[in-house]
């Protein structure tokens, strides 16, 4: 199925650059980047993937307790992104946010998912991992 685009490869090793602030879309979105790394012939590569997610810009409210702002809807979606983020986090992805959007869209870094690193610049993690090797998607 991914004969061309695996061809020769050993492993993956990708970073998510994560901006997009509607829970329904993440909810979608991120269904497809879980199964990056549980796709049969992703596992079958010699080396297992690593997957970086690092959050910045309206993403970074979603990532937080507090839910005033948002309708009964939204809560419920980001109770379900959440949900997919701690599963993410149990099956060995890295979850990182950004300190700065946090201080720029007012959101309290204490109310921040445990599960997140919070490092200063989501945008010198993203090249930190670029530099690496790593494939940088973009998910505005």
């Amino acid at each position: 199925e991914y004969d061309n685009a695996l061809k020769d490869i050993k492993g993956i090793d990708v970073i998510y650059d994560v901006s997009m602030g509607d829970a329904t879309s993440n909810n979608i979105v991120f269904w497809a980047v879980r199964n990056v790394y549980q796709d049969e012939a992703v596992r079958s590569l010699p080396e297992k993937p690593k997957v970086a997610v690092v959050f910045h810009g309206p993403v970074v409210k979603l990532l937080s307790s507090d839910r005033s702002g948002f309708d009964e809807k939204n809560v419920s979606e980001i109770d379900k992104f959440q949900a997919t983020l701690r599963e993410m986090k149990k099956e060995g992805v890295t979850l990182e946010v950004c300190a700065y959007a946090l201080k720029v869209l007012d959101v309290d870094p204490a109310t921040v998912m445990p599960e997140l690193d919070q490092v200063g610049n989501g945008f010198i993690s993203v090249a930190g991992y670029q530099a690496q090797g790593y494939a940088v998607v973009r998910l505005p």
